[in-house]
């Protein structure tokens, strides 16, 4: 399913373990529009994995390429759109979610470290993921808060759940 060209219909932003992904495609559902996530894109563009890209050309360059997907997709992507855990990290990136349905799906640490699994490739935490988690989320909550409309939590509510919260959120539930 295509989606008209941008703005989305709503961004989603979070850490890994939030349920982005998995959040993101109920809502496309929901809304009867596409569904995309800035680190597919990514992924699809370099031709490999985030983590390799990580290891072999480093995280400046990956930042790089986050940047450029999300501006693309901000642009071009009117469905339901999901940014990698970092990009809010990036000054302009947060400027172009300025008045945007972004929502931030907030996590805690057990739900997340259940949800990606210590073993998964995650190059922010590959190690010592408990404490890694737990630094990136003190850097990055504020700013997720920052670029959000809305906060809706994912620790205990089934992704259909949290689906429905965000469309409440957002006041789509009629759309």
């Amino acid at each position: 399913m295509s989606a008209p060209a941008g703005p989305p219909a709503v961004v989603l932003v979070g850490p890994p373990g939030a349920g982005k992904s998995t959040v993101g495609r109920i809502l496309a559902a929901r809304l009867g529009v596409g569904y995309r996530d800035t680190d597919a894109d990514i992924e699809a563009t370099a031709g490999r994995p985030i983590p390799e890209i990580f290891i072999d050309q480093g995280e400046p360059h990956f930042r790089e390429l986050e940047r450029a997907a999300v501006r693309d997709a901000l642009a071009g992507h009117g469905g339901v759109l999901s940014l990698g855990g970092g990009a809010i990290m990036d000054e302009g990136t947060r400027a172009l979610l300025a008045g945007l349905p972004v929502v931030f799906l907030d996590v805690g640490l057990h739900a997340a470290v259940h949800r990606v699994g210590l073993d998964a490739p995650r190059p922010l935490l590959a190690v010592n993921p408990r404490q890694s988690w737990r630094e990136l989320m003190e850097a990055r909550r504020p700013l997720y808060t920052e670029v959000a409309r809305a906060v809706v939590g994912t620790d205990d509510g089934t992704p259909e759940d949290v689906a429905e919260a965000v469309l409440d959120a957002l006041q789509l539930k009629d759309a």
